[in-house]
């Protein structure tokens, strides 16, 4: 699998330094560049470029090509655009026999359906085996095939041994020949071994990409120039949106005057902008960017601050619900719980009439991570080492997963029923698969880190106590839990299909934590090396 660890025994016992934000109020003042076209100019050329790129899709009669021209349009980020077009294009190659020869295009078939919730069995790699059931010679010499071979194994599900054989194989391959190889495919293969593509953020891999198929001598000039446009476009949005956010959490912040928090709103949008980054979706953005600031803040409140008797009192107010439950809690925490009541009423009041019931699934799934808060801060006062199952199960919720996977769903269109909102606050498969692999890459990074005096027991101690191993054993053990929760997160496209919207939400921030925690670090918290990131994707244009 892709994954190494590579644990550190040293915990000081040091209390949390969450240093300052580093973004302050740039972006409440910041007064974009000036682009070649206006905002007008650029929405109607990138309207003509859609119907010739429509027209592209509708003309190409082989699959193939087809395919090809999806995989293009979601590598530069465009292709929900063509929403429609691309699931008739799948649902058909889905229903129709498919005899190429070239492993590349299988292997790119069996990735694309899988990720649009369209089954397809591994045998189909079959007939690239010899005899004995190894791949022929000449496949494991080609690093184009094998890279995509790598990449659509990690759509696997439980039970899948030849997928896991495969990714074993293509990595072995494509680690001995990358020194070897030239651009793009170099990096492109460098990319994949640090993270396959299945678990990559679209809009950071449109970051690599765009140059990338700029140099290819066949690149459609129309596809390239509607992707420029499209990021652009998208970026004068996402600024606006950065700067009503950024307003709304300097108010919020003078408004309860809680200072021992992570000032971290500039990287609270960043995290509801890998959910979604659609045009369509800024009232969604905007309100599961609000959620996740407030989950931070009832973080640093339950494990660095609060006393056990504040945490009981701010549990119990948050059950209750009211206004009236203010009394119960100490003075400094009286205007930030008011804050909450009236920021989940704003909610309520930014949705349609028969959209509002919504509002109370998210307050539902507020009141069950209090809860389990409340529970490890008791475990954390009386110096209780949970056993690992029962860690687990509390602080996977603790990580604020399953919360944000029905907050996420508060504020998008139509798509969602109370059906959708049933599953995410049941918090089963996909959504537990969510919470898992937050909860343990969280923990992972934390132990790297090293242990504070504000730590409650992490699942990684928990596992090293209760099974007497060494550290690097607990972390290959999390490691494996963390792929079985992968596994279960794919299934869920092929198992619920009329969720499927809802779960590649879900799925988009299961695959945030790569990002977030990417190398053991908390790059949420330790948020200075994300500055280059969120330069390119809010205020960096793309240049013509």
């Amino acid at each position: 699998m892709w994954m190494t660890f590579s644990p550190v025994a040293t915990a000081p016992d040091t209390a949390p330094t969450f240093h300052p934000t580093i973004w302050g109020d740039f972006f409440i003042h910041h007064n974009p560049e000036t682009l070649q076209m206006s905002e007008e100019c650029m929405r109607d050329r990138s309207s003509q470029l859609k119907e010739k790129v429509v027209g592209v899709l509708e003309a190409f009669s082989n699959i193939v090509e087809k395919l090809n021209l999806v995989d293009t349009l979601q590598h530069l980020s465009i292709d929900h655009h063509f929403n429609e077009q691309i699931v008739s294009t799948l649902r058909s190659t889905h229903a129709s026999e498919f005899n190429s020869s070239s492993l590349h295009d299988v292997a790119l078939r069996f990735r694309l359906l899988r990720q649009h919730g369209f089954w397809v069995s591994p045998d189909v790699f079959d007939k690239f085996k010899d005899e004995d059931g190894a791949f022929k010679v000449d496949i494991t010499n080609d690093p184009r095939e094998l890279l995509s071979l790598y990449n659509a194994a990690h759509l696997l599900t439980h039970g899948e041994t030849e997928l896991e054989e495969i990714i074993l194989l293509a990595r072995q391959h494509l680690e001995s020949m990358k020194s070897d190889l030239q651009p793009p495919l170099a990096e492109q293969v460098k990319r994949a071994l640090h993270l396959p593509l299945p678990r990559t953020l679209q809009r950071l891999e449109v970051l690599h990409y765009m140059s990338e198929y700029m140099d290819e001598p066949m690149h459609n000039s129309s596809i390239l120039e509607l992707a420029k446009l499209d990021f652009n476009l998208l970026q004068c949005l996402h600024l606006k949106e950065l700067k009503d956010l950024s307003r709304w959490w300097e108010d919020m912040c003078r408004e309860v005057g809680i200072t021992y928090s992570r000032d971290r709103v500039v990287e609270c949008y960043l995290w509801s902008h890998m959910a979604y980054h659609e045009q369509e979706y800024t009232r969604a953005r905007m309100i599961f960017a609000k959620i996740i600031a407030i989950m931070a803040m009832i973080d640093d409140t339950y494990d660095v601050h609060a006393t056990l008797m504040e945490c009981k009192q701010l549990n119990e107010a948050i059950q209750r619900w009211e206004e009236s439950a203010v009394s119960l809690l100490p003075e400094y925490l009286q205007k930030f719980y008011l804050k909450l009541i009236s920021t989940f009423k704003e909610f309520e009041d930014e949705l349609k009439p028969d959209e509002k019931y919504r509002v109370s699934y998210s307050t539902k799934a507020f009141q069950i991570l209090s809860s389990n808060h409340l529970q490890e801060a008791e475990w954390f006062h009386k110096n209780h080492k949970p056993r690992f199952n029962d860690q687990v199960k509390v602080s996977s919720i603790c990580s604020g997963a399953p919360w944000a996977c029905v907050g996420l769903l508060i504020g998008m269109g139509d798509i969602v029923t109370k059906e959708e909102l049933e599953w995410a606050l049941g918090c089963t498969d996909a959504v537990r698969a969510c919470a898992v692999v937050t909860r343990f890459m969280n923990d992972l990074a934390a132990f790297k880190q090293g242990k504070n005096k504000y730590d409650v027991h992490s699942s990684v101690e928990c596992y090293i106590s209760e099974y007497g191993v060494a550290s690097d054993v607990a972390f290959a053990k999390i490691g494996s839990m963390i792929e079985d929760a992968w596994k279960t997160t794919n299934q869920a496209r092929f198992e619920r299909p009329e969720l499927l919207p809802a779960i590649q939400r879900v799925v988009n921030i299961t695959t945030s934590m790569m990002f977030w925690y990417d190398d053991h670090k908390d790059a949420f918290t330790y948020s200075n090396c994300l500055e280059g990131t969120i330069r390119r994707l809010f205020v960096d244009p793309i240049p013509f």
